[in-house]
């Protein structure tokens, strides 16, 4: 069968890293997220990812040029597996660029409500020394503002705080809505909508099974 190049797309607390976790423990696919690449480009402080740190410190995004090299490169690597794209491409021109050099067969596509993701966020708060995070919604701490453990006041993330995540939604929709309007013109977007991860998963299971064989389970049939 024909290799799957799929991409997912979905705003920051959409459950992308959850649903790509269960894709690849599943479908056993590569994943390549641009994130991750980028974070192991500036640790290394290679080329790119001095150039990049440069453009983040600055607070700006990094330009296509630069994010489309990174990623094709390590693509050229991966031409004998089935891959998931993740945070790439953000932008039309990136998306253009992908389509030069390989042929994308299915965009999945996150479709979370932008409260449920706003309520999901800045429903978290953590205790710094400890790194213990608290979920309002669904693991709260025993007294509001107050880690169980010490007694010490809960803190609330930059990136958590309802104002900066209403700023990163409202980014993420500028820049990638004429991503997903691309793939759909080609008629290679699959929208799954929904507000919680483990309701919209079965049906993402379900689509990607028409592609691809459960690799999860043919190795729970014959265990190492």
């Amino acid at each position: 069968p024909p290799l799957l190049r799929a991409v997912i797309m979905g705003p920051p607390g959409s459950g992308k890293g959850t649903v790509s976790a269960r894709i690849i423990k599943h479908f056993g696919v590569k994943h390549l997220s641009s994130g991750d690449l980028l974070r192991d480009n500036m640790q290394k402080k290679t080329e790119v990812g001095i150039l990049a740190k440069s453009y983040i410190d600055q607070g700006q995004l990094i330009p296509d040029h630069i994010m489309t090299q990174l990623m094709l490169n390590e693509i050229k690597d991966l031409d004998q597996y089935n891959w998931l794209l993740d945070g790439f491409p953000r932008t039309v021109v990136q998306a253009e660029a992908l389509d030069k050099e390989c042929h994308i067969d299915t965009v999945i596509d996150l479709d979370v409500p932008f409260e449920t993701i706003k309520c999901r966020l800045t429903a978290r708060w953590i205790h710094p020394a400890s790194g213990r995070v608290y979920n309002l919604e669904f693991n709260p701490p025993k007294v509001q503002g107050i880690d169980d453990i010490t007694g010490e006041p809960l803190v609330q993330r930059d990136d958590d705080k309802p104002e900066t995540v209403s700023k990163r939604l409202q980014a993420y929709d500028a820049q990638t809505k004429p991503v997903l309007e691309y793939y759909r013109k080609k008629g290679l977007l699959k929208s799954f909508s929904g507000t919680e991860t483990n309701k919209i998963w079965p049906h993402i299971y379900a689509f990607l099974q028409t592609k691809l064989p459960d690799v999860s389970q043919k190795d729970a049939a014959n265990p190492r």
